[in-house]
């Protein structure tokens, strides 16, 4: 197919290698299914703002990173962005393509125009357009089905040459497979025993055929990457997963060599498309610069997150009245649908105060749970676990439980594989018609008994005891000041037939529900020896106080407390508590059940249950706010369940530890979810899991939507949108920290990776003084004063 070419220089194939590992690291993860968890869409593009990022997108994918101009317009027609949210915006823009006036920005909404939003073209989309075939699709399915086989994570009863690198797998395949040269693609496998034995050899090969320099060898790179979609996503949640054990991982040069091979096959099988590809590699060499479009839709995104701020900041009015010692203290998970609740709570009895910290009370954990082989990472995916728990049964009736769970686990691998679905009917029979009888009624779902109480692998020594719960402690401002009752609440959510069940789950504990860490910490802090040694480390803890474990389901929203977990004779009192839970409950039902469709407060607990349910709750929609100061700053305050709430005083925050911590962990988690919710709701086609009605699971990775070989990563659109309009606000985070400003920007400056977050825009940062907005984060480590004109 190809003449005899000159050898590549060795600066040039270091140049693009070098390309090939850069348009990599643009590609965000996408967690399996088992643990999934909010990812920044953006996160390779951090570096650049807004404005950059869209025009990067438009290039490779072929979509805008901002809402079109004509959604700006009616949010100004409605009043929701008022003059001086357009004028404040159009100054801090630095832009010299920025509108001259809030006028002409205006103005230029109303238009309703953007930017062309057509991706470079690929060698396959110039074929389609020469042949009539359709490339691109044929390449999507035919990648798709070798992928489903290879990356399987349990579910697939056969696999492609497991236990090979990617490479080596689809060569594998691709010589046997037919499919290329039935759509007129002849020769395609001999041409694949022709190429290159490694993927970087492949890739230097094909850049070289395809005339792909180093000037425009990252552009090629990443419209390709972005071409396969979530398989390119799934590579790289490989690479983060062996980059936090301290290795690395090839798969992404790996599927960047496959899809580079299709390039080279179909160039040669169409040599018409040459003149157009020419053109494509000169402006694939362009460098990437926003328009004046792009630079007016990222002013006017940036106006109505201003305009959110003004809304927020009329809610924040001063500090409440301090309280006595609470009857009970209730900490949740910083989640956004834990303000309902907490809310609701507080509502309930004056005696009552809540705290916000993040779900995994501190505790980095791998857990097996009861009855699994499989170890779990309870923690952000920032971190290591440092600890090892597992929830096993004492004594023998453990191994018969696990027997039992693989027997549970192989019956349903074999029950959705494809090659053997009419197999499980044949020999499930009647006994499988009653279940989905009872499933399609609401009736399937059993209450299931508590897992056994986890425990550390080995224990702890007394001091290693102490020594945690006092960094617990300290990190939730919890060192004094304790009430009779200390309710530490992680969370879940329960529904059914969900593949994405787990990014209902709580994120701060990996995508796995908040149980096993609330219920450690809370036997942790009963503990007698724990007790002790805290007050060596100068907190004490008063004798009666009790520290109780829970789970808050966000789907239903009621409460399990773990009593069987409490210490002989300390149950008394619990009844008291379950009875403010229950209200609280009802409260927040009502609430919630408001904006789901067809929903009402006594039927949220049968969606939960209901297998055909798409939407079950709105699990984080709507999120716009991470807010970390004393309760007293936004107790009593209704902030619609959409705000990150984090308790934190400054005051007793020795060295700023804590505030380092909330910086570095929680609010970078928060910026993800924000991310991923904008990402799925203003870039659907790209950044979005697609119509959850046609989903089919795939390898137990992810989904696709029929029987397209495109893996979907992120939020299902039933997940952001009501079916008729969009029930999630697209806004880029709002971080609000009650501490001195020099102590957060000297968090800043010791953190380059934190900082560019917000001086490239993709957070917002405001300093908090006695409950009010004191000063605005502007690049640079700098702070400009203010008070928001809340009349505007």
């Amino acid at each position: 197919m190809f003449t005899t070419q000159s050898p590549i220089a060795p600066s040039l194939m270091s140049a693009i290698l070098k390309s090939a590992e850069t348009a990599a690291r643009r590609i965000p993860p996408a967690f399996p299914l088992e643990a999934t968890v909010a990812v920044n869409p953006f996160l390779g593009q951090s570096g650049e703002d807004l404005a950059a990022a869209s025009a990067r997108l438009r290039r490779v994918a072929g979509v805008s990173a901002t809402l079109p101009g004509s959604d700006y317009a009616e949010a100004i027609e409605r009043g929701e962005i008022a003059h001086a949210d357009l004028e404040e915006a159009l100054a801090a823009s630095s832009s010299p393509l920025k509108p001259a006036s809030p006028i002409l920005l205006a103005a230029f909404a109303a238009t309703g125009a953007g930017p062309a939003s057509r991706a470079l073209p690929t060698i396959a989309d110039l074929a389609l357009e020469a042949t009539g075939v359709d490339w691109p699709s044929i390449i999507e399915k035919t990648v798709g089905v070798w992928a489903a086989g290879h990356f399987d994570r349990g579910q697939a009863l056969w696999s492609p040459r497991p236990g090979i690198e990617a490479f080596a797998s689809w060569r594998a395949w691709a010589t046997s497979d037919l499919t290329p040269e039935i759509a007129g693609l002849s020769g395609f496998c001999s041409f694949v025993t022709e190429v290159p034995d490694t993927a970087e050899r492949a890739i230097l090969r094909a850049a070289r055929t395809l005339g792909i320099d180093a000037q425009g060898a990252e552009t090629a790179f990443h419209r390709l990457y972005m071409d396969l979609g979530g398989w390119s996503q799934h590579a790289r949640w490989l690479l983060w997963q062996a980059e936090l054990r301290g290795g690395t991982d090839r798969t992404l040069a790996d599927l960047l060599a496959i899809r580079l091979i299709f390039e080279e096959a179909l160039f040669a099988h169409v040599p018409a498309i040459a003149g157009r590809w020419a053109e494509t590699v000169r402006a694939q060499e362009a460098p990437v610069e926003p328009s004046r479009e792009d630079v007016a839709l990222a002013i006017l995104q940036d106006a109505r997150e201003r305009a959110h701020q003004r809304r927020l900041a009329s809610l924040l009015d001063g500090e409440a009245p301090a309280r006595g010692r609470p009857a009970l203290q209730a900490a949740f998970c910083i989640d956004v649908r834990s303000e309902v609740f907490r809310r609701a709570l507080e509502s309930v009895d004056p005696g009552i105060e809540t705290i916000g910290f993040a779900g995994f009370f501190g505790l980095p954990l791998a857990h097996k749970a009861h009855a699994s082989d499989v170890v779990e990472a309870h923690l952000p995916v920032l971190l290591n676990p440092a600890i090892e728990t597992v929830s096993h049964a004492e004594g023998g009736g453990e191994r018969q439980a696990r027997i039992a769970a693989r027997t549970v686990r192989a019956w349903g691998r074999f029950r959705q594989a494809a090659v053997s679905s009419f197999a499980f009917v044949e020999a499930a029979g009647l006994v499988y018609a009653a279940k989905l009888v009872r499933d399609a009624l609401g009736k399937g779902g059993k209450g299931s008994k508590p897992s056994p109480a986890p425990r550390v692998v080995g224990g702890l020594d007394a001091e290693a005891k102490a020594d945690t719960a006092a960094a617990v402690l300290r990190a939730m401002s919890l060192t004094e000041g304790h009430g009779e009752i200390v309710l530490l609440l992680g969370h879940g959510a329960r529904v059914t037939n969900n593949p994405h069940e787990s990014a209902y789950h709580c994120g701060a504990c990996g995508g796995h529900t908040g149980e096993v860490s609330a219920r450690l910490l809370a036997a942790l802090l009963n503990d007698p020896e724990t007790r002790t040694g805290l007050v060596e480390r100068g907190i004490g803890v008063p004798e009666d106080t009790l520290f109780v474990a829970g789970l808050h389901d966000t789907t239903t929203d009621a409460v399990t407390i773990y009593a069987e977990d409490l210490p002989p004779g300390r149950a008394h009192g619990i009844g008291r508590i379950v009875r403010w839970l229950d209200e609280a409950g009802a409260a927040a039902r009502a609430e919630r059940a408001a904006s789901l469709p067809g929903a009402s407060a006594g039927t949220l607990a049968a969606r939960a249950l209901d297998w055909a349910q798409t939407r079950p709750e709105w699990g984080l929609a709507g999120c716009a706010a991470f807010l970390a100061a004393p309760r007293e700053a936004t107790c009593g305050r209704d902030l619609g369940g959409r705000a990150f709430l984090h308790t934190y005083d400054w005051r007793a925050d020795d060295h700023f530890a804590t505030l380092q911590l909330i910086l570095t962990a929680p609010v970078v988690v928060a910026s993800w979810i924000s991310l991923q919710y904008y990402g799925s709701s203003v870039m659907p086609e790209v950044f979005g899991g697609g119509n959850k009605l046609i989903h089919n699971v795939v390898g137990g990775i992810g989904v696709i939507e029929g029987n397209s070989g495109r893996l979907r990563p992120g939020l299902p659109w039933q997940s952001v949108h009501d079916g008729e309009r969009l029930m999630h606000e697209p806004l880029r985070l709002t971080v609000m920290i009650e501490a001195p400003r020099e102590a957060i920007a000297d968090v800043l400056a010791r953190h380059p990776e934190v900082r560019t977050l917000f001086d490239q825009g993709w957070l917002h940062l405001f300093a908090l003084k006695e409950g009010g907005i004191e000063a605005r984060y502007r690049p640079g480590l700098l702070w400009e004063e203010m008070r928001l004109d809340l009349a505007a």
